[in-house]
């Protein structure tokens, strides 16, 4: 039995990388927060969206395990616009995401530990820290260091979540506050835009379907062989499939927990995540203190990690292809130097953010709603993409998508661009 789960897990990558960018604040803050506000209203819209989105997902590792590449050489020869495309989308949201999601890690990592920051050196400081624990990881490990830290990582986090919501249930099936009623109304504008980013987020940017497929691509060069189709479909399914199960985990322990409690969930995720930790922690006991901070801090540092990672290999992989015109790689170690290039220029540029939220009032909300503007408009465009490069010469007649998913592709992308638009409708006419 334990031979098999070692085989089993030594299997997986990508998928587990793919797991570690999707379960962040889509699911540690925007799960928990619908739980702690609606309680079980939004648990069925997650696995509705999953399924939505599933063929676009699927489409990276597919691509990667059909031809030996990764989905950007199918950008390249559908067309340069749709390389040059995914290209200025990336730099547009990079820096922004990157700031978001360290920030909430730094946050929880200050709760977690009890750490006292100074004011003045708030958010940037500690922020800083744990973006450039990320980088080192990555400068001097790359591929296989982040294969082996998320490994571990989310199987830390997928045992303290069960763990947890067990504990839960068995203390309070009922939930600690059970005569609380959930309130959602269509006509309340903060539960529609509360709505709408929860399902734009979940489970995640559409261009983690790119960084899937690139991770494949490099899972295959450090192992010397192409993996299968069906084991990189395994090894995809566990890390989808096992995400959506994640997000209505922690939907679930809001629900139970924090909905019907006398204080609000706050607007700021890194506030959030505080009330989190210490809403367990007053519920259940001090002994869940570590379970839950453990698992919070996990969750987050396997996003701020995989999202530091994705941004450059993703560029340095459309340098090389752009350079190459779709055909090779370039000589030596120059895929290295660029990659790392890129990384400092993230790190950089990331730390540029951290200031700008520090020294301008207000900044952060802006910055979060043009990182989230972005990640809504991208989606059914990186969709398309996908879609036509699994439809294009590149890929076999016979390994092409079937009717049944050529059909499911197009409504999913219609549901996207129609809730892409609506989206943008309510922020302008606000």
């Amino acid at each position: 039995m334990v031979n098999h789960l070692t085989k089993t897990l030594s299997a997986l990558g990508p998928g587990l990388l793919y797991a570690g960018a999707a379960v962040g604040v889509s699911h540690l803050v925007m799960s928990t927060k619908a739980g702690a506000s609606y309680q079980y209203i939004f648990l069925l819209l997650i696995p509705l969206i999953h399924l939505i989105k599933y063929p676009f997902y699927k489409f990276g590792p597919q691509y990667t395990a059909l031809t030996g590449r990764n989905i950007l050489h199918g950008y390249y020869d559908l067309g340069k616009w749709a390389l040059a495309v995914y290209v200025v989308m990336t730099v547009l949201s990079m820096c922004l995401i990157q700031a978001a999601v360290t920030i909430v890690t730094s946050s929880i990592a200050i709760h977690f530990f009890g750490l006292q920051v100074p004011v003045e050196y708030m958010p940037h400081l500690p922020a800083m820290m744990v973006l450039l624990a990320a980088a080192i990881i990555l400068y001097v490990g790359q591929y296989s260091m982040l294969d082996k830290v998320m490994k571990a990582v989310i199987i830390i986090l997928t045992l303290t979540t069960i763990t947890a919501l067990t504990t839960v249930l068995l203390v309070s099936p009922g939930g600690i506050h059970p005569d609380a009623t959930p309130l959602f109304s269509l006509y309340e504008y903060a539960d529609i835009i509360f709505l709408a980013a929860f399902l734009g987020w979940m489970p995640a940017p559409m261009d983690v379907s790119i960084w899937h497929s690139v991770w494949s691509e490099e899972a295959n060069r450090s192992n010397g062989t192409r993996a299968s189709l069906r084991k990189a479909m395994l090894d995809f399914r566990v890390g989808f499939f096992g995400t959506a199960l994640l997000a209505m985990a922690f939907l679930s322990l809001g629900a139970l927990v924090m909905f019907g409690s006398n204080e609000p969930p706050s607007a700021i995720g890194s506030v959030f995540a505080g009330q989190l930790i210490n809403m367990y922690t007053d519920s259940l006991g001090s002994w869940a203190y570590p379970l839950i901070g453990i698992a919070a801090l996990a969750t987050m540092f396997s996003t701020t990690l995989t999202c530091l990672d994705a941004y450059p290999r993703t560029l340095q992989e459309s340098y090389c292809i752009w350079k190459n015109k779709g055909n090779h790689e370039l000589p030596g170690n120059t895929s290295t130097v660029v990659y790392r290039t890129i990384l400092l220029a993230a790190v950089i540029g990331t730390i540029s953010v951290f200031l700008i939220i520090k020294n301008v009032s207000g900044a952060m909300g802006m910055i979060v709603t043009i990182a989230t503007i972005v990640s809504f408009v991208s989606a059914p465009i990186i969709a398309y993409i996908n879609f036509k490069v699994m439809h294009g010469n590149t890929i076999q007649k016979t390994d092409r998508p079937n009717n049944l998913m050529t059909l499911w592709s197009r409504f999913g992308i219609t549901i996207m661009t129609l809730f892409s638009i609506a989206y943008l409708w309510l922020i302008i006419t606000r």
